[in-house]
């Protein structure tokens, strides 16, 4: 008895009418009535009772319909499985990133990315940008996102957003009424500097000294969600990526455009060895989503080519 005969079998069973069960499989009522008697045939016993036009299973149909629903469970599993493969719902995924996208762009993007996706399951790490490059070519995480990209061979990668470095103070800085601050401005005020060496770091530096302004960072950090918090906190003004003063809704933040204009651009990083999963890409459409959005909720800010 194969699949499509047992499949026969169980509506009739649930039904009572070949009529019925034709309904339900989309099939003719000669068709079903034909396939029992052929199942009947094969099997060498009845497998219903003739009533009033209903028809009534046998015990011995009645041991068949019990042992098919492991079967037809397995089935159905299998079809959702399917089902879940050609729609994205289920798979790994592995992500790192840096920082000021770890905590903005990408946890919104993932948002609404599992929800439609209950059976994905994803590894997501936070790194410096170093750790970022060695996980994408060492496979660790099919994408990577950093903000600035120097070439890397092996590696292939998208903007996802371009954005400016802002300036972040405490709401009660005298220059918080300021509607830009130049690194002229910030002289000689308690000033928190990102860590030398760092791509952002090295940016700062570099606006710094084409503004022909001294850089005299009072606390000199690494990251700039910590210099976010240090300002909120009245320790003094910093100059950090566009993402970090959002974080937690940027409270006790002023945030201002930062005179010259100095770019940050988010990048989407992946291997070139292997081609991307349908689960990345689709992954890579919602990180795209969550850019457009920002760019509407950031006016102030022009596009252009840039650095971390």
């Amino acid at each position: 008895m194969n699949l499509r005969q047992l499949e026969i079998l169980r509506a009739v069973i649930r039904h009572r009418t070949t009529v019925a069960a034709a309904d339900e499989l989309a099939l003719s009522q000669p068709a079903v009535s034909n396939a029992l008697k052929t199942m009947e045939a094969q099997a060498g016993f009845a497998l219903f009772e003739r009533v009033n036009n209903r028809l009534f299973p046998t015990t011995e149909a009645m041991a068949l319909y019990k042992e098919s629903e492991a079967i037809f469970a397995l089935h159905a599993k299998l079809e959702n499985r399917v089902r879940d493969l050609r729609e994205n719902r289920s798979g790994h995924l592995a992500l790192v990133a840096t920082p000021p996208l770890a905590y903005s762009i990408i946890p919104a993007a993932l948002s609404g990315f599992l929800r439609r996706r209950p059976e994905t399951r994803v590894f997501f790490d936070v790194r410096r940008y170093e750790g970022i490059i060695e996980g994408v070519l060492n496979r660790v995480a099919e994408l990577g996102f950093a903000l600035g990209l120097t070439h890397h061979p092996g590696i292939a990668h998208e903007v996802v957003h371009t954005g400016e470095m802002v300036c972040v103070l405490p709401l009660q800085h005298p220059l918080a009424d300021r509607p830009v601050i130049s690194a002229a401005d910030l002289s000689g005020l308690p000033f928190i500097g990102l860590e030398r060496g760092t791509r952002l770091g090295e940016a700062v530096r570099d606006s710094f000294a084409r503004a022909g302004a001294p850089f005299q960072p009072t606390v000199e950090v690494r990251y700039c969600n910590t210099a976010c918090v240090l300002a909120a906190a009245g320790v003094g003004a910093a100059v950090v990526d566009p993402f970090s003063p959002r974080q937690n809704g940027g409270t006790g933040l002023a945030v201002r455009p930062f005179a010259p204009t100095t770019h940050a651009v988010a990048y989407m990083l992946w291997s070139e060895a292997e081609p991307l999963s349908r689960l990345a890409k689709a992954f890579l459409n919602e990180v795209r989503k969550e850019s457009a959005l920002l760019e509407r909720t950031a006016p102030h800010q022009q596009h252009g080519a840039g650095s971390d």
